[in-house]
């Protein structure tokens, strides 16, 4: 059985304002995480089947790459001596403009990395700051050109649109910037404004506004249009790719195959439960590894569960449904699960059935989220 793997690292140079993820700047306790995270990497190898080999990594956060480089080679050490890794594996790190340096980028290469994913969000310092962003722009430029004079990675930005204060125009000049450093993959998302957060708060007490629906989506119409002239094509209603270059790990999650989550707050899908780890960090590291102490809520997945998520996670990607391939796993026909539904959206237009495949429609990508909760 080929599965995914995905690794936590959950400390930042500093908390962004727009951040809700399991992440914070306690640098001091980086060497007792990574000595937990290495048990529960053995102890995850341990308990899997010897046929089970790795297909995807991603090593995530946070910002893996404050770690400094001894750390970084532990980690990496540790991931190839107790998994099998396939040949074709696809193997991702995430990381900041700033935190790439040359003796990092010495450990790395090391080993069968193949991608990187590099934070960015805007070209604009100004927006950069007011996001609560540490870097400038010039710092993701020279990141950019450190890996690729020394290494030959595939790279992903990130980018945000939607930003408080942020003009059509800004983020259109971001957009046809980053496309001349003929990057392979670019992430764009909109920004979303979550309770718990520093904006979160702003927002609450009045301080900051969600940008008008109408320029969101001009923003996101131009993504479409531009990216497309440019050679990227749209796979996922945030992600585009030059040919050949999606983003296999992601795949794994929007297609529904198995994966396993190491690290603290990690969560999983594997043997047809779904489960996440301990969020504490104090918690996290004296469990040492032991996963009856680090998993919870383990949850066996009903059959009506796992179509749901197959549909709210397939409809993600722009190629859809594969109707055949719906009715060979669940063995019924996904007209006979969900004629209502099915038959409303594409109605109105914003599903299209063409060739046994069901899709999002160029309006079905503005109303996504309520066509999704639809199948729930």
């Amino acid at each position: 059985m080929q599965i995914g793997l995905y690794f936590h690292i959950p400390f930042c140079a500093s908390k962004c304002y727009y951040c809700d993820f399991l992440s914070f700047p306690k640098q001091k306790e980086q060497e007792r995480y990574m000595e937990a995270l290495i048990q529960e990497i053995e102890k995850t190898s341990e308990s899997l089947p010897l046929e089970t080999s790795v297909k995807s990594i991603f090593i995530g956060g946070g910002t893996p790459t404050v770690l400094p480089p001894f750390l970084l080679d532990r980690l990496m050490k540790a991931i190839v001596t107790h998994f099998k890794l396939e040949p074709s594996c696809e193997w991702t790190i995430e990381a900041n403009p700033g935190t790439i340096e040359r003796d990092k980028i010495e450990v790395l290469r090391k080993y069968p990395i193949t991608r990187i994913s590099l934070g960015l969000q805007s070209t604009h310092n100004d927006l950069l700051k007011s996001i609560g962003r540490l870097h400038r722009f010039e710092d993701w430029e020279e990141s950019i050109r450190l890996i690729k004079a020394y290494t030959s990675w595939q790279i992903n930005t990130d980018l945000m649109f939607a930003l408080p204060n942020q003009s059509f125009e800004a983020f259109k000049e971001t957009l046809e910037t980053i496309v001349k450093y003929d990057l392979e993959h670019l992430s764009v998302y909109a920004l979303i404004i979550e309770e718990g957060t520093t904006f979160g708060d702003l927002y609450e007490e009045g301080k900051i506004k969600e940008v008008p629906e109408e320029l969101d989506r001009k923003m996101y119409h131009y993504a479409q249009t531009y990216l497309k002239e440019q050679g990227y094509t749209q796979y996922e209603i945030s992600n585009w790719a030059k040919e050949g270059y999606e983003c296999k790990h992601n795949l794994v999650y929007w297609q529904c195959e198995p994966y396993i989550g190491l690290g603290l707050g990690a969560h999983s899908l594997y043997d047809g439960k779904r489960f996440y780890n301990e969020e504490n960090l104090e918690k996290y590291i004296k469990a040492a590894g032991d996963l009856k102490k680090l998993r919870h809520d383990e949850e066996i997945l009903t059959p009506k569960m796992m179509m749901e998520e197959y549909i709210f996670l397939g409809l993600r990607l722009l190629s859809g449904i594969d109707e055949i391939a719906f009715e060979e796993k669940f063995g019924q026909s996904i007209w006979d699960a969900y004629p209502y539904q099915l038959n409303k959206w594409i109605k109105q237009g914003a599903l299209v059935h063409d060739k046994k495949r069901i899709y999002l429609s160029h309006y079905g990508l503005d109303v996504c989220n309520e066509i999704f909760s639809s199948f729930l």
